[in-house]
């Protein structure tokens, strides 16, 4: 499903207007509504140099929020390096338990419309797309609405309804998907920059992404920084899930888990057995080692894990870990494009495995549950077989106190059902 709709463009740069203050920087807006936009953060003023918003972005240290974590500036540069460049704001979003995109699309659209319109003046780009979800596409399309009747111009921006699946939202099938074909991962060996929707070179940035290169377009990269770690500056959202508080957060990069879990999901941290950082194609971290855990590359490394697509999804002592992990799996391997080896025999074998651990009495190898995951891992034709690789593996040794008891018959779960907790 298509829409064409004309977006403000006035050739944006920076504009010092009163920024947001506190962690509350893409959710300051009291409302979704233009006249609540513009009153919070002010209008986009015109520039005569778009290079200077790219060198912005640069100082500022952004990355993508997407899950990759890639610079931004550095994607906008290698697009704006070539002719004809489009540029499209990827809002599907494929994770079943990751709110992030959806909400700040629906509270914050003209923010990504701003930054949309940034990215493409700074490239050159005059064919602009939107990608989402068709519910969240609805609060797009009423801001779109309001910037047409306001008098705002540029160039049109296409809105194109994302099936809800787990893999529609990676860039190459986001521009399969806008193409019409099926919303498939492509051919990974050409970059989007040089060759991609049309065959022309493409920049794809995650919402998200977008909304941020509209602060820094306004309030510089020095605001930026003020918030997050020096390598990793300013705020990211997060989607808290099975917690007792659940629902979509902004804060800055290097919070704490515990902190997160405990204020804003008002879970005891004694309550947890684990936490899914990143995503179904993110990692397991027992709650034993969870005061490591801090929402940034590199404080999540040490423990395998990456901030991802910013879901942290708490597993309570009541619930077996390797049952929720064979779940997970079992839905990966039923949302695989089906079209490589690892896909098609690797991933549904995996998965039947690990639910016979799971699930199972006493049966399961968690040798070869490993070696399967170790034989998908970077087979594939797209990044789906390693991260279900890398979610199992994860599982294998945030779990390995279930492993050895499901070979016996019971698990952690089964025996805090029966009043027994073990010592952490």
């Amino acid at each position: 499903m298509n829409d064409h709709h004309d977006l403000i463009l006035a050739e944006p740069t920076i504009l010092r207007s009163a920024p947001p203050v506190g962690a509350r920087r893409l959710l300051a807006a009291t409302g979704p509504e233009l006249a609540a936009h513009i009153v919070c953060h002010g209008p986009l003023a015109a520039a005569t140099n778009p290079q200077f918003l790219i060198d912005s972005i640069a100082a500022a240290g952004l990355r993508g929020r997407g899950g990759a974590g890639f610079p931004t500036a550095r994607k906008m540069a290698a697009a704006g390096a070539e002719r004809r460049p489009i540029v499209i704001a990827n809002g599907a979003e494929g994770e079943p338990e990751s709110r992030k995109d959806a909400v700040l699309l629906a509270r914050a659209p003209h923010l990504v419309l701003d930054g949309l319109t940034a990215a493409a003046a700074a490239i050159g780009a005059h064919e602009c797309h939107l990608y989402a979800t068709e519910s969240a596409l609805q609060p797009v399309r009423r801001a779109l609405s309001e910037r047409l009747a306001a008098g705002y111009r540029g160039p049109r921006v296409e809105l194109t309804a994302a099936p809800e699946t787990f893999l529609s939202g990676e860039k190459s099938a986001v521009v399969n998907g806008i193409a019409g074909r099926p919303a498939l991962p492509g051919d990974q060996r050409m970059s989007l920059s040089r060759k991609g929707l049309r065959g022309r070179p493409t920049l794809v940035h995650n919402v998200e992404t977008l909304a941020h290169v509209a602060l820094i377009a306004r309030y510089g990269p020095h605001w930026f920084r003020a918030l997050g770690t020096a390598d990793e500056p300013g705020t990211m959202l997060v989607t808290l899930s099975r917690t007792t508080v659940t629902g979509v957060v902004e804060v800055p990069i290097g919070s704490s888990v515990l902190d997160l879990i405990g204020r804003s999901g008002r879970t005891d941290p004694a309550t947890v057995r684990a936490v899914l950082i990143g995503g179904y194609h993110g990692t397991w971290i027992a709650g034993t080692t969870l005061r490591q855990a801090a929402l940034s590359a590199a404080a999540l490394r040490p423990l395998r894990a990456t901030p991802g697509a910013g879901l942290v999804r708490v597993l309570p002592l009541s619930e077996c870990g390797l049952r929720a992990s064979a779940d997970i799996a079992t839905y990966l391997a039923e949302q695989s494009a089906g079209q490589c080896g690892p896909c098609r025999n690797g991933l549904p074998q995996l998965a039947a495995d690990l639910t016979e651990l799971a699930y199972g009495r006493g049966g399961g190898d968690p040798a070869e549950i490993a070696r399967l995951a170790h034989l998908v891992d970077g087979r594939g034709s797209c990044h789906h077989p390693d991260g279900t690789a890398r979610m199992v593996r994860s599982a294998l040794i945030a779990f390995a106190d279930d492993v050895r008891l499901h070979r016996r018959g019971t698990c952690q779960a089964t025996l805090a059902a029966a009043g027994y907790r073990s010592p952490r």
